[in-house]
């Protein structure tokens, strides 16, 4: 009987632990993706890794099925980045629970070695289908897997990795070379996107024959017109078989657009902008397959309070996260990534934290509606990097002409305040090194004007030239014809005449500024980038000869011009230059910049 009673008090035991199960809520089989692009190395808002990886608990507490994905350019863009290579940044991606990424042109900045690192740092795999090995100009395998098998319940979701063939030009050409200047890296693009989309083609085909049911691009190509034929876009509408495109690169912001494809079926095509502004969050319906996507933002929460003087003033006292899709918390951070990322900020700040200067001024690359302009026509903050150039040869007491400063290579938005090495680093962020060589006029014409290829026009242009030293005007009305090859590589200057006109350049001796002579030679500035490894596609400088190689970082040269100034206050017209050469264009006022460089409107 003792036997009995112990048996069904055990069994009501089991039972009773057992209903709490039995009645919780089970978990939706629906999909999710999280997603992020073109984060840059912008961990220091609110919105970072630490609730990136509290975003993806929270679901894990809704969802069976969570996956957080990357569409590249994750390792550079501040000193949070460079200062050691992106190495902490995929600590924090490994430890925020990231299951994928792509390889963003970025991704190239600290070379192939450095990109490689970056690929044995991640606890998760990089998918690339259109990267691969060459040797004798014959494509070998690819460097990476192209795609990705994740089962999720009785789905079977592939994701397709897609690298921009830009990175041969946005990166450095000799990064994908042998010291023999032999490409040994290939990215398939095609002068019409045609290889491009042959190897997405493919890599849709493989993965569906190995049990796909889903397809999603995980892809780093962007919309931008700029960036065509290899847009994102262009690349949905020549391929069939995709239900999703998750897309970086271009840094819009797209929270969801049916693009049909080739076989006329719609593809979603989402992308979250860039620097963390959002979260990316797709759900894929487990029974229907349809599919939905939406952005997790953050709001700030604010309340009213009264300042010294009696006047009301907002002030935010917490943040809150929104999203259609998103049901968690209103805020979540996990402590464990927080961690590592406080301290790695913390580090460097200490480490770049000192003020080495001030301006009242407002150093910009925008206008007032947010947009870009240093990539299209000159800014102040061009001015100030191509001055800077200019005064470090100059002040070692070496013979420099001109310099320039490719827009792409100057990434800050407003600066205004202290002046740190930080601060330095947030205008460039990539570590280049200075050089100075010696060209001829000829070779600086068609520097320019591959440069102004599409000023006046709906395109940016990491390459379009920041100068000091000369001035010039550009007839955007007049059609661009500059030969490239298939990489995005300058061959030849322009077959039906030049856009850029009216060259001057400034003579030291007589304070005047004075015609390009085609046949002369100029002492030119510039970092390796452009100089040394033809970043941007800057072939025309390929045998200048050197006068003086790698002397100081990119944000070390702003820094160093910075100090000259009297006491290390920067004004519209105080310039060390200015005041050395009192003939020499040269007003950081307003975010126009100094008049440097006239483009007519163009014309139509």
């Amino acid at each position: 009987m003792r036997k009995l009673i112990s048996l069904a008090l055990s069994l009501l035991l089991l039972l009773a632990a057992a209903a709490p199960l039995a009645s919780a809520e089970a978990l939706s089989e629906d999909i999710v993706i999280l997603y992020t692009n073109d984060v840059h190395t912008y961990i220091d808002g609110a919105l970072s890794y630490d609730v990136i990886a509290g975003v993806k608990k929270e679901l894990q507490k809704q969802y069976e099925h969570v996956l957080l994905v990357d569409a590249g350019d994750h390792i550079q863009g501040t000193a949070y980045g460079s200062m050691d290579k992106g190495e902490t940044i995929i600590k924090l991606m490994n430890a925020a629970g990231y299951d994928l990424a792509t390889l963003g042109n970025h991704e190239f900045d600290y070379g192939m070695e450095g990109c490689i690192a970056v690929r044995e740092w991640a606890e998760f795999p990089y998918v690339s289908c259109n990267f691969y090995n060459e040797e004798f100009f014959e494509r070998k395998d690819n460097v990476l897997e192209s795609y990705k098998l994740f089962e999720c319940g009785d789905v079977t979701v592939a994701l397709i990795g897609i690298t921009t063939p830009e990175s041969f030009t946005k990166s450095t050409p000799a990064y994908f070379q042998d010291e023999s200047g032999a490409y040994i890296y290939g990215i398939a693009g095609g002068d019409n996107g045609e290889k491009l989309q042959a190897d997405v083609q493919a890599a849709i085909d493989f993965a569906t024959a190995a049990g796909a049911e889903v397809v999603i691009a995980l892809g780093h190509l962007g919309d931008d017109p700029a960036s065509m034929p290899w847009t994102s876009e262009e690349t949905i509408a020549h391929v069939a078989g995709l239900d999703a495109f998750i897309d970086g690169h271009s840094h819009n912001t797209v929270k969801g657009k049916e693009i049909a494809g080739k076989d006329g079926n719609p593809v979603l095509l989402t992308q979250t902008g860039e620097y963390f502004d959002r979260i990316g969050m797709m759900v894929i319906d487990a029974e229907t397959g349809a599919i939905t996507t939406d952005f997790i933002e953050l709001v700030e929460l604010t309340e009213m309070t009264k300042d010294d003087e009696g006047n009301e003033v907002e002030n935010v006292i917490g943040y809150e996260l929104a999203g259609e899709l998103y049901t968690g918390e209103k805020w979540v951070s996990d402590a464990d990534v927080a961690a590592i990322k406080d301290a790695w900020i913390a580090s460097v700040d200490e480490q770049l934290g000192a003020v080495i200067g001030s301006t009242a001024l407002t150093l910009d690359n925008y206008d007032a509606d947010g947009n870009r302009l240093v990539r299209s026509t000159e800014t102040n903050t061009g001015d100030f990097a191509a001055d800077a150039l200019y005064w470090l040869f100059d002040d070692m007491g070496l013979d420099v002409d001109v310099a320039i400063m490719n827009g792409g290579g100057v990434r800050n938005k407003a600066v205004t305040g202290e002046i740190s090495y930080k601060v330095c680093k947030t205008i460039h962020t990539f570590g280049n090194i200075a050089c100075l060589q010696t060209i001829t006029g000829q070779q600086l014409l068609d520097a320019l004007e591959w440069g102004a290829r599409f000023a006046g026009g709906e395109k940016e242009n990491g390459g379009f030239l920041q100068v000091s030293g000369i001035t010039y005007r550009i007839d955007a009305s007049y059609p661009e014809s500059t030969v490239a090859d298939d990489k995005g590589v300058w061959v030849s200057g322009p077959t039906a005449g030049y856009r850029v006109l009216d060259v001057m350049v400034y003579n030291k001796e007589t304070g005047a500024y004075e015609p390009l002579d085609l046949a002369a030679s100029y002492n030119l500035a510039g970092y390796n980038y452009t100089l040394r490894d033809l970043g941007d596609g800057f072939a025309m400088f390929d045998g200048a000869v050197n006068v003086l190689d790698y002397v100081m970082e990119d944000y070390m040269v702003l820094a160093n011009y910075v100090q000259a100034f009297e006491g290390g206050v920067v004004e519209a017209g105080n310039s060390p230059l200015k005041a050395k050469y009192p003939g020499m264009l040269v007003d950081y006022g307003t975010t126009a910049g100094s008049g440097r460089i006239e483009i007519a409107a163009i014309t139509k």
